[in-house]
């Protein structure tokens, strides 16, 4: 059984920087294209940005050029580097991985989803 653990969220002032991480437990996941979401109050659930086995990465346009993922397959550990946050970024965000192995901006693609971690900008 794989689980993945985020971490690192918190509350932060707009234009500063946040970096979360997600821990994979369990069978590794090296081949596993792996991803972030995050949906805000009375919003639904949005594709923030994914990497592929290859390391080949995608992301919104919400979060281009602000946020880059990476990933550590020795660690198992998946990470979002968040810079220049703004008040818009406020959500859970959560990690996510599907052995598909093409990047996927669809929610139901991922079958293994972390508990979440609250970010919070505000001044």
């Amino acid at each position: 059984q794989v689980q993945l653990v985020e971490s690192g969220g918190g509350l932060v002032q707009p234009g500063g920087s946040l970096r979360l991480s997600c821990a994979a437990s369990g069978r590794t996941l090296t081949t596993y294209t792996m991803g972030w979401f995050r949906q805000a109050p009375g919003k639904e659930r949005e594709f923030v940005a994914d990497i592929l086995w290859n390391g080949f990465t995608y992301y919104s346009d919400a979060v281009k050029g602000r946020f880059t993922i990476s990933r550590d397959n020795a660690q198992k550990t998946v990470y979002l580097q968040m810079n220049s946050l703004k008040p818009d970024d406020t959500a859970v965000y959560y990690c996510v991985a599907t052995e598909v192995i093409t990047a996927s901006e669809k929610s139901g693609d991922y079958d293994l989803w972390g508990q979440g971690t609250q970010v919070t900008v505000s001044s």
